[in-house]
């Protein structure tokens, strides 16, 4: 198998990341768990079939021993014990990294997945600032001559990097003309030139896996941790990771997960967008009972978001792994202390919510939110790092309770079917100029908001939802109407030029995947062939 890069040079200090020996363990982690990676894929369109002509998803009674056995996942290193509150956001540009590495949190998720667009310059600039940042040197200096240095007079977040998920491409690196494996580039060149590094500042390789549908996906990447270990030196157990549960199928494989990956698991995210995102994707065929209502009016609070919360804390701290709570995705806008003061008490309820439960930490959007969700995590753990002591024994949930779609309070309503569209086409048009991570409407929006609010669209079109408010139903011709009018509205909000590079080719492609006869799995991948 040959490697080829199609930019060596998509940015300055590039060379310092394509280097031959760090393309070489890249081709390596090909040559070895590629064909695995593509045939796990497969398995995911096929048991997506079956549960389509079934109606069905259920816990595996292939794997029950794992989930009725006695065991634990290798005790968390002393750096990721104290998880409270974590910072997200992407690791490009500079400015941001820093940043996040000095907002107080104890955690930052350095991401170079849905808060980040996948440009081959964002990909090696986001190494580039890992790399630098793990060594002490990474520094910024604005247009203005404003500079931005990593702080010296308390901690920096720990750092977490989470790799593109298992279906994403790199279409820059080619092996035998084939485009490279997301997951695969991201950590390949991440662990071989930062690994070690990370080792000698007393902490580690930690990373978040995302979008995993299968215990059998977290078995890859646990060969692909042993590998890589071996191939650099490092003791097995090094490498630390955290799986975003945010897909419904993982749901259902929670011990599985953690018992794959044991000897390198740290604990288990509930990742509330996409989770939901993943139920519209998986039940698409399964009539009114599975219509979410308007994004906006599904709480963590719904029986079925409960039961997927509740499940996590309990399966988490039965291992002995952390469970973290979502993204408390409002921010705080600071020439409006109204939106502000709002945020702030948004943040504190979502936050209080979580600890109560058992949650070990969560995540927040914003440098500002670090302060408030760590008070809040403070006055449930007090004097203890985390929570993981505190079973929930009498929690029983069943795969009827995570199905119960229907349960959630709201409606659909042509307010939010008209918020969904200008929200998938004014993220994707962000998303389109480079940029992963939004503020729309006082909201942090990533690609999982947008993935979420163009499903719904998709799956009311299908149901022939009948909307609350004015009571029309949905057709392909409304929709049309609407996102006609919306991609109208951000023309004016953005200006001609603006409109014509982005916004009117995103609007482009919300028409086409909202308006399909056939559901398009993800967003980015089509999206990720009109980026450079």
């Amino acid at each position: 198998m040959a490697i080829t890069v199609t930019d060596p040079r998509p940015i300055d200090r590039a060379e310092e990341i394509l280097t031959p020996k760090a393309l070489a363990f890249v081709e390596e982690l090909h040559n070895r768990f590629a064909g695995t990676r593509n045939e796990l894929l497969q398995a995911r369109a096929a048991k997506r079939q079956r549960v389509a002509e079934t109606g069905k998803l259920d816990f595996l009674p292939e794997t029950r021993d794992v989930r009725d056995g006695d065991w634990k996942v290798a005790p968390a290193p002393a750096a990721l014990q104290d998880r409270r509150v974590e910072m997200t956001g992407p690791a490009s540009p500079a400015k941001m990294a820093i940043n996040a590495l000095n907002s107080g949190a104890k955690v930052w998720l350095a991401d170079l997945e849905d808060a980040s667009t996948p440009t081959w310059g964002n990909v090696i600039d986001a190494i580039l600032n890992l790399r630098d940042a793990a060594r002490g040197t990474l520094s910024y200096t604005s247009d203005e001559g404003k500079e931005y240095r990593l702080r010296t007079d308390a901690p920096l977040a720990v750092v977490v990097a989470r790799p593109r998920g298992w279906h994403m491409q790199e279409k820059h690196l080619l092996l035998d003309g084939e485009p490279a494996v997301g997951a695969l580039v991201d950590f390949g060149l991440h662990f071989f030139h930062i690994a070690k590094q990370l080792v000698q500042n007393g902490q580690g390789p930690y990373y978040y896996l995302p979008k995993m549908e299968s215990h059998l996906e977290a078995r890859l990447w646990n060969d692909v941790f042993v590998f890589a270990q071996d191939y650099l030196g490092l003791p097995q157990g090094t490498i630390r990771a955290t799986v975003l549960i945010e897909t419904i199928p993982a749901a259902f494989e929670m011990d599985e997960i953690l018992y794959e990956l044991r000897d390198h698991a740290s604990g288990l995210n509930a990742g509330r967008w996409d989770y939901l995102f993943s139920i519209i994707k998986y039940f698409r065929d399964g009539g009114e009972e599975f219509v979410l209502p308007d994004r906006a009016s599904v709480a963590m609070t719904a029986p079925f978001m409960r039961a997927y919360t509740e499940l996590l804390v309990k399966t988490c701290h039965k291992r002995g792994a952390f469970a973290m709570g979502g993204m408390a995705a409002v921010i705080p806008n600071r020439r409006h202390p109204e939106v502000t003061e709002a945020a702030f008490e948004k943040v504190r309820a979502d936050k209080t919510r979580e600890a109560n439960d058992g949650f070990d930490g969560s995540w927040v959007a914003h440098p500002d939110l670090v302060a408030t969700c760590r008070e809040v995590f403070d006055s449930v753990l007090g004097g203890k790092p985390n929570q993981v002591d505190r079973q929930r024994p009498e929690v029983n949930v069943t795969a009827e309770q995570l199905l119960d779609v229907s349960s959630a309070d709201g409606q659909v309503t042509e307010a939010g079917l008209r918020l969904n569209l200008y929200v998938a086409v004014a993220y994707t048009a962000v998303w389109l100029s480079g940029n992963g991570a939004v503020a729309i409407h006082n909201l942090m929006e990533d690609a999982a908001t947008a993935e979420i609010s163009r499903s719904q669209v998709w799956q009311q079109i299908r149901n022939k939802s009948v909307l609350a408010d004015t009571g029309n139903t949905v057709t392909r011709e409304l929709v049309e109407r609407i996102l006609g009018e919306e991609t109208e509205r951000l023309r004016t909000e953005f200006g001609d030029e603006a409109f014509r590079r982005y916004y009117q080719p995103a609007s482009e492609l919300i028409a086409d995947i909202c308006l399909s006869e056939d559901y398009t799995d993800f967003l980015t991948t089509p999206a990720y062939e009109l980026v450079g």
